[in-house]
């Protein structure tokens, strides 16, 4: 008599046939998108794979099954409408330069680049917008625009590589988000490939619910944009910009607050401390004044009256703060020269440290002296080193949490600081994200700040629009909810389903 398998025999035969019957189901989908698309737009080989396993955030990886790079909208439908009715996972992704793993691939799904979709539709100088397809490159949209006068006002300081497609799907803000908002606030109308692979398309014209508002900055995970409409701005007829340097960053955050209580709003208030002046005068000297202990951006622009006015205010707010140096650029060259050093802060920090994770976290403008001795006493506890660059008009944190993954337990050390990190935004009000996404990084922090029935009702949301759940799985919301994410559905009866106010899928 043949002995009876255990339990972990069963499951262990289970799972392995899953994974053989979903590597056939990936094998088929491959023949089928390279008849669709040709073979140099399917990938499939391990090594070339590889490319793809993660996003600006490296910390987080994983191979994809399968690799497709459309060309066009009704391409996308048609990858989409196969994944469905195959019951496969598929990701999008533009230019990979995401810092929450959003764009994290599944080993069992397809990965939809939209890197080759880059032409800009139309400028249309009259009515003040443009048309670009997901893949063009947020700064090539200014480029396109300026010679009308108008630009794109969205900047991430990877404007020079992100994708614009990549930038509505996480509301990418940037330096000058204080004064013009983020990308919610420039996108008109979105066209998408819905997760049953209908094309569609949102606008901000659309009578009753604002389904745009909710597809920007949803992170991927209710369809995949293939055509935008941006709001251009006009360029402005001046524009001032001062780096102003002090000995400490609580000078640079009292000079930050007297600033913003005068009643200005500038195009944008940067700050970076010590450790970040010092990884960015070795990755692009920069030449910020030597031995500052923070440095200040302060940009001004519009119309050149009343920059000039507050130009001599902000220099006047600064040195009463106790900026012992003060730098004007004199022309576009000097500017970009003092921008230099912000921009390439993040990518700069791998000059002093083997690596990092960086962090996104939001507080009142009011809370950023104790958030910031709170970092500094949590860094001074662990002896894990924290650089910090910020949005310091709008209180967006961009902590730089240094550590040696070659040295044991120091990843989760420097994991353990970030979540602390985290903690402190949310006590002071604050939240864990400002314009990075949430991703799988920070999923497993979103109870923190959100109720049990707070994140069933945004997952309700989001089985409106795919309750099959294949449409970047696994992302933003920290366990199962209510439908279609692996493991299953949620036990239970949801309150509002309870109440008749809502269907559960």
């Amino acid at each position: 008599m043949e002995p009876t398998p255990d339990a972990s025999q069963t499951s262990d035969a289970f799972e392995s046939s899953q994974a053989a019957e979903g590597a056939a189901a990936l094998r088929a989908l491959a023949a089928r998108f390279t008849a669709l698309l040709g073979d140099d737009a399917v990938i499939s080989d391990p090594v070339r794979l590889r490319t793809y396993e993660c996003d600006g955030l490296t910390t987080h990886r994983a191979m994809p099954g399968l690799v497709v790079l459309p060309g066009t909208a009704e391409q996308i439908a048609q990858i989409v409408r196969a994944c469905a009715a195959a019951g496969i996972p598929y990701v999008a992704r533009g230019s990979g330069t995401g810092l929450s793993g959003g764009a994290l691939p599944r080993t069992d799904g397809v990965l939809i680049v939209t890197s080759r979709m880059r032409r800009i539709l139309e400028i249309d100088v009259e009515n003040r917008r443009a048309v670009v397809e997901p893949g063009v490159i947020n700064l090539d949209v200014s480029r396109a625009a300026r010679p009308y006068g108008y630009y794109f006002a969205p900047d991430p300081s990877s404007q020079q590589i992100c994708s614009v497609g990549g930038n509505v799907a996480e509301n990418s803000g940037g330096a000058h988000c204080l004064k013009y908002g983020f990308t919610a606030h420039h996108v008109l109308a979105c066209e998408i490939v819905t997760p049953d692979g209908e094309i569609t398309e949102l606008s901000a014209d659309d009578p009753g619910y604002d389904l745009l508002g909710v597809f920007v900055g949803a992170e991927g995970t209710l369809g995949i944009t293939t055509k935008i409409t941006v709001r251009l701005t006009r360029v402005p007829e001046t524009v001032q910009t001062l780096l102003a340097a002090f000995t400490s960053i609580e000078a640079g955050g009292t000079a930050v607050s007297a600033i913003i209580g005068a009643g200005m709003v500038p195009a944008a208030i940067e700050m970076m401390d010590a450790l970040s002046i010092e990884a960015a005068e070795a990755a692009v000297r920069c030449e910020y004044p030597p031995g500052a202990g923070a440095v200040l951006i302060v940009e001004l622009d519009g119309p050149a009256a009343e920059v000039e006015h507050q130009f001599a205010q902000v220099e006047k707010l600064c040195r009463d703060a106790g900026a012992f140096e003060i730098r004007v650029a004199a022309d576009d060259a000097e500017r970009a020269l003092i921008w230099r050093g912000r921009k390439s802060a993040f990518a700069a920090v791998g000059r002093i440290s083997p690596a990092y994770l960086v962090q996104d976290g939001v507080i009142p403008r009011t809370a950023l002296p104790e958030v910031l001795a709170g970092i500094d006493a949590l860094s001074a506890e662990s002896g894990v080193r924290v650089a910090n660059v910020f949005h310091a008009g709008d209180g967006n944190l961009h902590p730089l949490v240094l550590f040696d993954d070659a040295e044991e337990g120091a990843a989760e050390r420097a994991e353990e600081v970030s979540g602390k990190i985290l903690d402190l935004c949310i006590e002071h009000g604050g939240s864990i994200t400002g314009e990075h996404g949430v991703g799988v990084d920070k999923s497993r922090y979103m109870p923190r700040m959100f109720t049990e029935t707070d994140l069933d009702t945004m997952q309700m949301v989001r089985c409106g629009f795919d309750p099959a759940g294949l449409c970047n799985p696994g992302k933003v919301f920290p366990t199962p909810r209510l439908c279609g994410e692996v493991p299953g559905f949620r036990k239970g009866v949801h309150p509002l389903v309870a109440q008749g106010k809502a269907e559960q899928f």
